[in-house]
């Protein structure tokens, strides 16, 4: 992203929040090394914006105060314009039960799911039985951290014996959700300035779009435009974009779906700050549509220009 907006002549800041004490290790210190990031501590962050006289912040920070609504807060507060969605619209897209539940409430699918409370858990009043849960939602299954992105935390569950660990894995970023697994081509679909770009097919060589699918080149193999009918793709640009504007996202998003063999569309969730790398889908569905990837992170940051 840096380098592209330098390319077309803007002065950019490479910054990186850290928390106090925070000690990167060999490989986040070559990233950082060669990118020239500047890290700051989230404490001194308002104070290092008005001295370097910020226009706009372009946010790329992933799972977190990064993408959950607290850092968009933040900016309103100074004034400063940023990209991507707000506040609420932020907020919603880190927490997949709310945004389940809005997604339900505008007549999309969703699988059936059910909610499993960290605090319940660590005060002894166990809030799940296994057995109640394989009886509800069946096998095979997901197991995934309400509150987490880049499919951190999550598992599927294929036998009853790998229910508990899995469970105890998500719950390690707080409450989770277990959803029922359903088998179909994995479709995600960008969206920019309010309209659909397209989506790709990602077909991963892993179980799942898992982190490491996600950000290993050669990992995962993908289909633009997916290998669907017609008539379904433009259901899925239609769910995609009803997804993006139920959670009132601005600018750029990516909206992960499944489409089952009976073409049934089922909303996953919306990521609110998508990837810009080089293994990252929406900069893949842009050029698919004829947008460069410079071109493309001009249109998001003239979007966070905009804002009121």
């Amino acid at each position: 992203i840096s380098d592209s907006l330098e390319r077309q002549g803007y002065r950019v800041l490479r910054t990186d929040l850290r928390p106090p004490g925070h000690r990167p290790g060999p490989e986040e210190r070559r990233l950082i090394g060669k990118a020239k990031v500047r890290a700051v501590i989230p404490s001194r962050l308002s104070e290092f914006l008005r001295k370097e006289k910020i226009d706009c912040v372009f946010l790329a920070l992933h799972g977190g105060i990064g993408e959950n609504g607290a850092i968009q807060g933040f900016l309103e507060v100074l004034g400063i314009p940023y990209t991507g969605s707000g506040i609420m619209a932020s907020s919603l897209g880190m927490d997949k039960l709310a945004s389940k539940r809005l997604f339900q409430s505008a007549g999309l699918k969703v699988p059936d799911y059910m909610v499993i409370e960290r605090a319940k858990e660590n005060q002894g009043r166990g809030s799940y039985d296994e057995r109640e849960i394989i009886q509800r939602i069946g096998l095979p299954l997901v197991v995934k951290p309400i509150h987490e992105g880049s499919s951190v935390g999550v598992s599927i569950v294929e036998h009853s014996e790998e229910l508990r660990e899995a469970i105890i894995e998500a719950m390690r970023y707080g409450d989770c959700l277990v959803e029922r697994y359903i088998r179909g081509k994995e479709v995600h679909v960008g969206v920019l300035r309010d309209r659909p770009l397209g989506a790709v097919e990602v077909r991963p060589k892993e179980r799942f779009y898992s982190y490491k699918a996600k950000y290993t080149p050669g990992l995962t193999e993908y289909i633009i435009p997916p290998e669907l009918p017609p008539s379904i793709l433009q259901e899925v640009l239609k769910t995609g974009l009803l997804c993006h504007r139920v959670l009132g996202c601005r600018g750029a998003s990516r909206v992960d779906l499944i489409v089952t063999e009976a073409e049934e569309i089922y909303c996953l969730e919306v990521n609110t700050i998508p990837g810009m790398t080089e293994t990252s889908l929406l900069p893949k569905i842009a050029y698919s549509a004829g947008i460069s990837f410079d071109q493309l992170v001009k249109e998001i940051l003239n979007e966070g220009l905009k804002k009121d």
